[in-house]
């Protein structure tokens, strides 16, 4: 008869009813045309002993996959002894859909599959307990691929252009002397050069001067004559006396914006002389920053709105965007009211940003006003000049002011009215605002 003491049968029931821990694995599954998947989940791993120090061996279970529900409480095995990954292949219609590896860490709520998934550039196969991090087989494996285990990838990511010090959003890169990429500094109008440097558009580029009237007495004994700029090239110079093409070194030479004329083909009273050449931007020629467009650009142009408030009110505007005006350009605003009713005048004012460039008061019996207005952009700043009449008691005005409002990063022209008298009404009929060449 043998005797078994009642603390080794407790000790040996608590050993029986412990069990390993476990992690919750619950995520709903679809197919890429968004209908659920239904089928089966094989999981196979390699035996190992888990933190708990309960012994785990290698077998393999499956799991039902009901309109996309998966639900499935595994030992974690990422806390493992050692490690390992299960191995999970996801079966539907009958074969063998793709395989996938899981690495479930200890958590104390239900866990979803982006969570357990281990990116591999590899595959294995599950079955029988040939799953786990030592696993072999098929099946391409999902989850993103570390930059480890691209070949090359990481001294190929070390090759490319580095961001340097000055590298800004929003601004045309340029590469320093040192291969780093920076952002290219200066004003938003500015143009780009070949070596990354900036400057004002325009100033460097040849224009042409056609029809130059050369400065000089033409009486038959003065030989020398002057162009209004240096021709660059010298040998772009064209000269004309009486439409009759002048020939260099035969007929005149040429140096800087001076032209000598030769024995015998001195210019005579009553000669005509025209030049026609190409100029740079150099010492003695024409500078200045030229228009890039030659056609006139109509910026806004419609019908405003009818108002009938007591105070100034706006009837349209034209809302300029950032980066179109630089330092040269010129503005027209054209702009037409109708009065309406005869219980009292009315006002009108035309703003350019927060400067006003017209204001006008009219008296009841007036129905009509109309102006124009003209804006010059200066380097940061513009002047407005205007004129306005209307049609029968308004009389013609004009003015002239300076805007200091910032135009670089957009300007507003607002065109606003009130009546004196609510009974009546002011109608904005017409507003254009062109950029001429």
């Amino acid at each position: 008869m043998i005797r078994r003491s009642p603390f080794a049968v407790v000790l040996l029931a608590c050993y029986a009813l412990a069990a390993p821990v476990l992690t919750t694995i619950q995520d709903v599954l679809y197919k890429a045309d968004g209908t659920p998947f239904n089928g089966t989940l094989t999981i196979s791993w390699n035996s190992f002993q888990a933190a708990d120090n309960s012994a785990i061996v290698m077998q393999q279970i499956t799991v039902k996959v009901i309109n996309g529900n998966l639900r499935v409480q595994l030992v974690p095995s990422a806390t493992g002894t050692p490690p390992i990954d299960y191995s999970v292949t996801y079966n539907s219609d009958g074969r063998i859909q793709f395989q996938e590896m899981w690495s479930v860490p200890a958590s104390a709520t239900p866990l979803r599959l982006r969570d357990v998934r281990v990116a591999s550039t590899g595959s294995a196969t599950g079955g029988g307990g040939t799953g786990g991090s030592n696993g072999t087989g098929t099946g391409s494996l999902t989850g993103p691929i570390p930059e480890s285990q691209v070949t090359a990838l990481i001294s190929d990511l070390a090759a490319r252009p580095i961001k340097g010090p000055a590298f800004a959003a929003g601004r045309a890169a340029v590469v320093d002397g040192s291969g780093l990429v920076e952002s290219a500094t200066g004003n938003a109008t500015d143009c780009m050069h070949v070596d990354g440097s900036s400057g004002p558009c325009g100033g460097g580029a040849p224009t042409f001067v056609d029809g130059d009237l050369p400065t000089g007495i033409v009486d038959g004994s003065n030989a020398t004559f002057a162009l209004t700029a240096v021709p660059a090239p010298s040998t772009s110079l064209s000269f004309y006396r009486n439409g009759m093409l002048q020939k260099p070194s035969v007929d005149f030479t040429a140096t800087g914006n001076s032209v000598q004329f030769l024995t015998g083909a001195t210019p005579q009273p009553g000669d005509t002389l025209l030049a026609s050449y190409r100029t740079g931007a150099g010492a003695g020629a024409i500078t200045g920053s030229f228009s890039s467009f030659s056609t006139t650009q109509v910026l806004c142009s419609g019908m405003g709105a009818t108002g009938s408030a007591s105070s100034l009110t706006s009837l349209g505007t034209c809302s300029i965007p950032a980066g179109l005006l630089s330092p040269g350009d010129r503005l027209e605003i054209r702009f037409d009211y109708a009065h309406s009713g005869t219980a009292g005048g009315f006002s009108i004012e035309v703003h350019w940003g927060s400067t006003t460039i017209v204001h006008r008061d009219a008296l009841l019996t007036e129905t009509l006003l109309a102006g124009r207005a003209d804006a010059g952009i200066l380097a940061a700043s513009a002047q407005l000049s205007s004129e306005t009449w209307g049609g029968s008691t308004l009389a013609f005005s004009v003015t002239a002011v300076a805007a200091a409002d910032a135009f670089a990063n957009g300007i507003t022209v607002d065109f606003r009215g009130l009546t004196a008298n609510g009974g009546d009404t002011l109608t904005l009929t017409n507003f254009t605002v062109v950029r001429v060449p």
